[in-house]
């Protein structure tokens, strides 16, 4: 029978690669539609409801998605890591009730004046609600990151016995929720969000560009693809190179405060200097796919690179080989090999961008069939980078759940059952496949749906317009 702390981590691990995508969605839309809102009750070019219109639709389906595979994530802490929840409940449950009283509800109070009430209110109360619900999407992230951040670095704690049981009390909260790692985290996130939503945006753009100007399918609507793939590309433009250079600040930071962590995401085993930055790298045995060993390995690689990123400037620097720590090394394949493809994700991603940049600069953006091609390609490829960062988080701690204070193992259910554990397992790879394929499929349908048309959008207007006692700018 499967090990339960086995099953319980992969349950989590299910959960928690499909439920960050909705956030994601969610994150990364919201400055595009307050933008979107102001550009809109501004009046000027009838694109800009269009837009609203249109992306409020896919931010509407994924908030929704999102709450019920999120809800399901908190349940997990009671039903599978139980332990851990008696162990930290004092410190982790507070941001986790935060978030669903302050950032949940105000973000889903005014939803409904957002995807509803566009004709129905004034254009400032209309506009309250754009960032009302962008706001509250964004503090949902301050509240779980605090909460995760703490578990990566806790601070303001101590650990009492209750019982027979150590437990951690909380005694500093400024110390405990604006601990180092939380600003790092965030900024990282965020940027992560709306980065991923402008390659979305960008991508399905591109793909009626290309076949209204390469292919010669006229699109109805090209105009509005226009306008999309502008919007991404300057949004690309700023967070692609953005996260980069904080990633480079963030890795700073992790080998500083998990040295552990850092020398697998660089597999380093024994205590190096000069260590090389591997951007691509293949192995040069199949052993070596399971065991990747820093500098053993074939591929592109900057010489001194990885002790250059540790230490901020010295490429001789030392790095901790994982040997040489007390407890058992976390999964180093995983880590080594995610946090690869991440980063060579995100110097795509700069690429995409530029390429981009330059085609536009030269008058050329919608005529660029490669560029197309490759924007489509990449067009799910930062929901792909975030998950993939988020192996790396989470793999990389282990076999810590709360870094140098409770293992994983000793985190979870203390009655749970292997058979139990397998039985939930099944029944959530079925019920989240079948989530993410439904969402997949509305919002493909929304896709292929295309913009509102604007004359049926004039035509609601004039028989939804505020009566004569509600003035549109009150």
């Amino acid at each position: 029978m499967i090990d339960p702390v086995l099953a319980s981590r992969f349950q989590f691990a299910l959960t928690t690669i499909v439920h960050i995508i909705f956030p994601v969605m969610s994150m990364g839309l919201a400055p595009f539609l307050i933008y979107f809102t102001w550009k809109d009750i501004r009046g000027g070019d009838p694109v800009y409801e269009q837009l609203r219109r249109f992306w409020t639709k896919i931010f509407a389906v994924s908030f929704v998605v999102g709450t019920v595979t999120g809800i399901v994530l908190e349940f997990e802490f009671g039903t599978n890591f139980a332990a851990f929840s008696t162990t930290a409940g004092e410190l982790f449950g507070g941001p986790l009730a935060i978030e669903g009283m302050m950032a949940f509800m105000l973000e889903a109070t005014f939803l409904g004046i957002f995807v509803f009430g566009r004709e129905r209110v004034s254009d400032r109360l209309y506009m309250i609600s754009s960032l009302a619900v962008g706001i509250g999407t964004w503090l949902s992230a301050v509240w779980i990151l605090i909460a995760n951040s703490w578990m990566q670095m806790p601070r303001g704690y101590e650990l009492v016995t209750e019982d027979g049981q150590q437990v951690v009390h909380l005694v500093d909260p400024v110390a405990a929720y604006l601990n180092p790692r939380f600003g790092y985290m965030y900024v990282h996130m965020q940027n992560a969000a709306v980065e991923s939503v402008a390659l979305f945006m960008a991508g399905v753009a591109a793909y009626y560009i290309y076949r209204h100007h390469v292919w010669g399918n006229k699109t109805k609507n090209i105009v509005f693809w226009h306008k999309t793939l502008k919007i991404a590309l300057v949004a690309l433009l700023i967070t692609a190179p953005l996260q980069v250079l904080q990633g480079d600040l963030y890795a700073r930071h992790i080998y500083e405060t998990q040295p552990q962590k850092f020398a697998a995401m660089e597999a380093v085993w024994n205590t190096e200097s000069y260590v090389p930055e591997y951007i691509f790298a293949i192995p040069t045995d199949l052993s070596q796919l399971t065991d990747p060993r820093a500098k053993e390995l074939f591929g592109i690689g900057i010489p001194g690179g990885a002790s250059w990123l540790a230490s901020g400037g010295d490429a001789t620097a030392e790095i901790r080989g994982l040997n040489t720590f007390d407890t058992e090394a976390p999964p180093v394949a995983i880590v080594f090999w995610s946090f690869r493809a991440m980063v060579g994700m995100g110097f795509w991603f700069i690429l995409l961008a530029f390429w981009g940049g330059y085609r536009w600069y030269t008058g050329e953006l919608f005529e660029d069939g490669l560029l197309h091609k490759a924007l489509m390609a990449s067009s799910l490829l930062g929901f792909v980078a975030v998950e993939l960062g988020w192996v790396v988080t989470e793999v990389g701690r282990q076999p810590w759940v709360i870094q140098d204070i409770l293992k994983t193992s000793e985190g979870v259910s203390p009655g749970l059952t292997g058979s139990e554990a397998l039985i939930t397992l099944v029944g959530f790879v079925g019920v989240y496949t079948a989530i993410l394929s439904l969402y997949s499929y509305v919002v493909m349908r929304i896709i292929r749906g295309g913009p509102p048309d604007m004359s049926a959008l004039e035509s609601a207007g004039d028989r939804d317009a505020p009566s004569a006692g509600v003035p549109g700018d009150d």
